[in-house]
């Protein structure tokens, strides 16, 4: 136990020496962007992407937003698969040999996204040890390093194609962790990179039942469902009974606010929650403040943030703007310059500016998972708040959901369907469907302007799911895991179909 707490205490002391760093971009976020971005700018000029732009003559910020396109996957693809089939010095220098494979929630095909040895260790790596630095921090007495911590990734083995490797991010990570994570850390490697998910969740919980736990890290819906499997293993009455040193959950990937409660109740007592924002082509957010529900935007992961307001969103002529322009309150889709040769790349994300000295963000939603088929422009951010809302006046908590909308036909009004999956249900289902849809529309103007007399929208038609349904139709679709998520919303009807003929 002596050799442990000395264990603890260098560790802690130090991760938390790269404090005074992150202060110091708090203070600087602009002057470290710029820097930022000429470093990659020099860094890549004699690529293929850099000489093709002129890399080499850009010296202001107007000639690299004139020169550089911002670009979807599709639009990129070209040179990040010739990236993939072994040629260097295309979109960076020298060879790229790992790549994220992601099929995203919206499309079917699979994107492959490089992971340079800088991104991997200035951006993801970085990341993971700021996450520690910070918490530590904000809480000295932390016994972070005397426990273990559980990580849950994705289905995570790693393919050899073109003398590349490709797979989900996590299993590219967990590949190449530093020893003094790997010691720390449960389940095994082996297990973390098993593929197959039932058999995978069936070995973690045989590990972990017998660790000490002490922090968590994974995507809120996944690692629900492995808690709840371990506590049918164990007996036990909730996960406190088993870890009674658990502190902290890392969580990412999709919003906490629908679980919150429920997590509460698993667990059976009050630990911190802090909230990261990664993705395959970074690192972009970490809550910094215990108990926020606001990200600090990471600006020195080799990373250039420019922002398009999404009242400006126009597919056919993407007009962004630099960090120091941006406002409070407004919705913003991410365009990124990164360290593993994406430039200027529309990542999809929305987010919303809660304050801009220092620069913390929100997630809002995504540009293609959003309801506007009336006008309504109804995003992520406005749902899951009226939600939280409709939950705590019906005493009912909800695992899953997706919406969509229901076109108008025959001169009659539209209106938005939801499929709910519920954890606690509602005594009262049209009460929780009135205070959902009451909540709209007081967070949302164009909402309650198109529910105005039933005209445009007709009240929300509300499907409670049988159980498992989510998980039933994510197993289906092959996207079982913890990278994979289930579409929120959609401005179409092709995921509510499925997943109601499913329910019938």
């Amino acid at each position: 136990m002596a050799t442990k707490a000395l264990f603890n205490t260098v560790v802690n002391w130090f991760i938390r020496q790269r404090i005074d760093q992150i202060q110091n971009f708090m203070k600087h976020p602009i002057e470290t962007q710029n820097g930022v971005l000429f470093s990659q700018l020099y860094h890549a000029e004699n690529t293929e992407y850099g000489k093709i732009h002129g890399f080499s003559s850009i010296s202001s910020y107007n000639d690299f937003k004139e020169r550089i396109p911002i670009v979807t996957y599709e639009d990129f693809e070209p040179y990040i698969e010739k990236a993939r089939q072994g040629n260097p010095d295309i979109i960076w220098p020298g060879y790229i040999r790992k790549f994220a494979k992601s099929s995203g929630t919206t499309n079917a095909k699979s994107k492959f996204i490089p992971i340079t040895d800088e991104s991997l260790e200035d951006c993801h790596f970085k990341a993971g040890k700021d996450l520690l630095s910070i918490y530590a921090n904000n809480h000295p007495e932390n016994t972070l390093f005397l426990n273990k911590n559980l990580r849950l990734g994705g289905s995570s083995e790693l393919y050899e194609d073109f003398n590349t490797k490709f797979g989900d991010l996590s299993a590219i990570m967990i590949e190449n962790l530093p020893f003094w994570i790997e010691i720390t850390t449960t389940p095994s490697k082996k297990i973390s990179l098993m593929s197959e998910w039932e058999s995978k969740l069936k070995a973690i919980v045989s590990e972990v039942k017998n660790e000490e736990v002490g922090s968590l890290t994974g995507v809120p819906s996944w690692m629900l469902v492995l808690l709840q499997r371990i506590l049918a293993d164990t007996g036990n009455k909730n996960i406190a009974e088993l870890w009674p040193n658990l502190e902290v959950f890392f969580h990412g990937g999709i919003s906490f606010k629908p679980y919150k409660e429920q997590y509460r109740n698993i667990i059976g007592k009050d630990i911190n929650y802090y909230e990261i924002y990664n993705a395959s082509e970074g690192f972009f957010g970490i809550q910094d403040q215990s108990g926020s529900d606001e990200m600090l935007l990471m600006l020195d992961y080799g990373i250039f943030y420019e922002f398009i307001p999404m009242d400006k969103f126009d597919r056919s002529n993407l007009q962004a703007i630099p960090l120091e322009e941006v406002e409070i309150g407004k919705n913003y889709a991410i365009v990124i310059t990164t360290n593993g040769g994406l430039w200027r790349y529309l990542i999809g994300d929305t987010v919303k500016f809660t304050s801009l000295t220092p620069f913390r963000i929100k997630i809002s939603g995504r540009t293609k998972h959003y309801i506007n088929a009336f006008g309504e422009e109804l995003m992520i951010d406005n749902v899951e708040a009226a939600l939280v809302k409709a939950c705590e006046g019906t005493q009912a908590s909800v695992s899953d959901f997706t919406g969509a909308p229901v076109f108008m036909k025959d001169g009659e009004g539209g209106a938005h369907e939801w499929i709910f999956e519920f954890s606690t249900p509602p005594e009262n289902l049209d009460l929780f469907t009135d205070l959902f849809d009451s909540h709209l529309k007081s967070i949302n103007s164009d909402y309650e302007a198109k529910r105005y007399n039933n005209m445009t929208l007709k009240k929300p038609i509300v499907h409670v799911a049988k159980p498992h349904l989510f998980y039933s139709w994510m197993a289906e679709r092959g996207k079982l895991g913890g990278q994979n998520k289930v579409p929120r919303l959609s401005n179409d009807r092709e995921y509510i179909d499925p997943l109601l003929r499913m329910n019938r």
